[in-house]
């Protein structure tokens, strides 16, 4: 997660035109939202993700978050701006995930929030899921740019 949007800056360098973002994931597929919507929107979950930390690092008891619908939320007038508008979000999160973690302790790593849909779970292991979802969104762009050939 962290440093995700110097990874997507040079994945999305040739990525110039609103077709070329609109197009199937993978063979086969019919078209869909954006990958960098869906990296930004799940990580506007990043900023959703931050303030799921924020919450269980200040709450006495572990807090329950809000799912939210991102198939919708993708639809939304803003998942049409320039990709350069995503990619300047993700760096400002970033920076502000960069100086939270820095300053948590393992006790900080420990604490919980809950997820209505899975259960408990800890700061560590939401962060572990946060960083291979990155790296995930990160792949899917990678691999439909090769088979473009963008």
């Amino acid at each position: 997660m962290i440093g995700m949007g110097g990874r997507l800056k040079p994945v999305f360098k040739t990525i110039c035109t609103a077709a070329m973002l609109w197009c199937a994931n993978a063979p086969g597929q019919s078209a869909g939202k954006p990958r960098v919507v869906v990296t930004t929107d799940p990580e506007l979950d990043d900023s959703n993700s931050l303030i799921r930390f924020k919450l269980a690092l200040t709450e006495d008891e572990a807090p329950t978050i809000k799912p939210y619908y991102e198939d919708r939320w993708a639809e939304l007038g803003d998942s049409k701006l320039p990709v350069a508008v995503s990619l300047k979000l993700i760096d400002t999160l970033h920076a502000r995930w960069v100086a939270l973690l820095e300053s948590m302790t393992d006790a900080d790593f420990a604490k919980t929030f809950i997820h209505p849909e899975t259960g408990e779970w800890t700061l560590d292991g939401a962060l572990a899921l946060y960083a291979w979802h990155s790296r995930h969104h990160t792949a899917h762009i990678t691999r439909l740019r090769e088979r473009e050939g963008w």
